[in-house]
């Protein structure tokens, strides 16, 4: 197997790399910069028969022989990771996390853990994505000194990858995926590899270009569109199938903005399950979220900001992923969300309307309320705008669990992502205002209770019959506590009613009776007694 993968390098050694001559050129610059030291320009020029080599006539072309130019590492260097990403030398157990922006050499092997990623790039901007679960070997990362070409041959043991290659720019320039059953070898092109597993071969899928996967049994030419399929080293890849269509995103179902994402697109026939991926629009190779899915829609949580682009792709029964549905959105970071002040989380709010209120945002022009049952808000039962730092829902809640957030809208009209959820529970129980045992003296009786929110005014009704039809007290009170003159006896029924500072009264308490014993009883009663003691 080694001799056969090593044959192609022989005809390329044996290839020239041609150089158009510019006004000042001589054979003595050119050989110093392109050639390796330990070959004399003057081989240069007896190869190209250059009769004067001070004077290059601009515009004519020399031959320079693959095998004389210079060759010096060419380090790929980290773009991005999600999750835990680890590196260290090929064949060793000891790895280390990776940090973006560093470099990594030939002999490095890159190991993803589950829901994780890491995007390279090599010395001629092309790169690589690692997916989850995945270890890829840096076996050859070079360059042909200036000349622009670059060869980088890479071993995937486990996993899959996705590539978008840079044309080639010399006969020199490779760009090669070893797989454990096949080698896809591209001079620019996007395309995909898996390395294969337990219940999958290994595969080769093109996008754009295409591709020439092989092993020692024989070639397949792989197409923009189709894929092949290696069951092993020992047999010749498979011919080269169509890709599977991708999915119709549903644009009734598809809401992209406000996070979570909701998506949803249509079946494909013979479709296995499906694979999510969201990536940065610009640089689509940086993986931002993975998910594979039986079935036909997803949400997404939480993302970052900037422009971002949702893939989704049907995966076939043999573990080969199709053609990408593509959308463009964008996740907005800017205005920041505002911070809850209230209700807090977990609390209790006895109240249909509660009011909710947050920070002051510098730059906002508005905020945007949402309430939902669940804590992704897959379906907010409201969403409400507000100017202000507070707002009342239009409509009363039923009582039940919610969860609400807040977010900002400039006055451009840019709404940013949204804040934690918080927690509440409505509950369409009164509030109890906890009465005190009232307190006569000196002709009057006072009732206190218990204080409301800073801010809330009170309503106390005091009756007799218990209907309130026709009430003995009904008055509006800025503190927790009303005296009036004292009856002379009988029942009381009392309530009371919370008033927000923005004039929404809540329901009133439950009555509560109060039973005052008769004032002229005690004295009456004593007189008799006294009279009769006399007689």
């Amino acid at each position: 197997m080694l001799a056969a993968l090593l044959l192609p390098a022989a005809p390329l050694l044996a290839q020239d790399w041609n150089y158009r001559v510019r006004p000042g050129d001589t054979l003595w610059d050119l050989g110093t910069r392109y050639l390796k030291p330990s070959v004399p320009w003057e081989q240069l020029q007896a190869h190209n028969r250059v009769a004067d080599p001070y004077r290059l006539p601009p515009g004519t072309q020399l031959r320079f022989p693959i095998a004389w130019l210079a060759v010096q590492p060419a380090p790929a260097r980290v773009l991005a990771t999600r999750g835990r990403v680890q590196v260290g030398a090929a064949g060793q157990t000891s790895l280390r996390d990776v940090i973006e922006g560093e470099l990594l050499t030939i002999g490095q092997q890159l190991v993803t853990g589950a829901d994780a990623s890491v995007t390279i790039a090599f010395a001629d901007a092309s790169r690589l994505q690692l997916r989850e679960n995945s270890r890829l070997r840096l076996d050859q990362l070079s360059r042909y000194g200036r000349t622009g070409m670059v060869d980088t041959r890479l071993r995937l043991e486990q996993g899959r990858t996705s590539s978008r290659v840079t044309p080639a720019s010399g006969p020199a320039s490779r760009y090669i995926i070893d797989a454990p059953s096949a080698t896809s070898s591209v001079r620019g092109t996007v395309f995909r590899v898996s390395a294969g597993d337990a219940t999958h071969s290994a595969a080769t899928e093109v996008i754009e270009g295409k591709v020439q996967v092989g092993n020692r049994r024989g070639q397949r030419l792989v197409t923009r569109g189709q894929a092949s399929r290696s069951l092993s080293a020992d047999v010749r890849p498979g011919q080269a199938q169509a890709l599977l269509p991708a999915p119709v995103l549903d644009a009734a179902r598809l809401r992209l903005d406000p996070l979570p994402a909701q998506l949803a697109w249509s079946a494909v026939d013979t479709a296995a399950q499906y694979r999510v991926d969201v990536v940065r629009a610009d640089q689509p190779e940086i993986l931002l979220f993975a998910q594979d899915t039986a079935a036909t829609t997803l949400t997404v949580p939480d993302l970052p900001p900037g422009e971002l682009r949702l893939l989704v792709r049907a995966v076939s029964a043999d573990g080969v992923e199709g053609l990408d549905a593509e959308r463009d959105f964008v996740v907005r970071d800017q205005p920041v969300a505002p911070l809850t002040v209230r209700p807090v989380n977990q609390e209790t709010v006895h109240s249909a309307r509660p009011r909710f209120e947050w920070s002051q945002v510098s730059g906002a022009e508005a905020t945007v309320l949402q309430i939902a049952h669940d804590a992704q808000f897959l379906e907010p039962v409201l969403e409400q705008e507000s100017r202000s730092t507070h707002l009342r829902p239009t409509r009363e809640l039923p009582p039940g669990s919610y969860f609400w957030r807040v977010a900002s809208r400039d006055a451009a009209g840019h709404r940013g992502r949204f804040g934690q959820p918080v927690a509440l529970t409505l509950s369409d129980a009164p509030v109890d205002p906890a009465l005190q045992p009232p307190q006569a003296a000196k002709g009057q009786l006072t009732l206190r209770w218990q204080a409301g929110e800073p801010g809330q005014r009170y309503r106390v009704q005091l009756d007799r019959t218990g209907d309130f039809a026709q009430p003995l007290l009904d008055r509006e009170v800025d503190q927790p506590e009303v005296s009036l003159r004292r009856p002379w006896r009988g029942t009381l029924h009392a309530r009371v009613q919370y008033i927000d500072d923005d004039g929404y009264a809540g329901p009133f308490s439950p009555a509560q009776q109060i039973k005052l014993p008769c004032r002229t009883c005690y004295g009456v009663g004593g007189g008799a007694l006294l009279l009769w003691l006399l007689l």
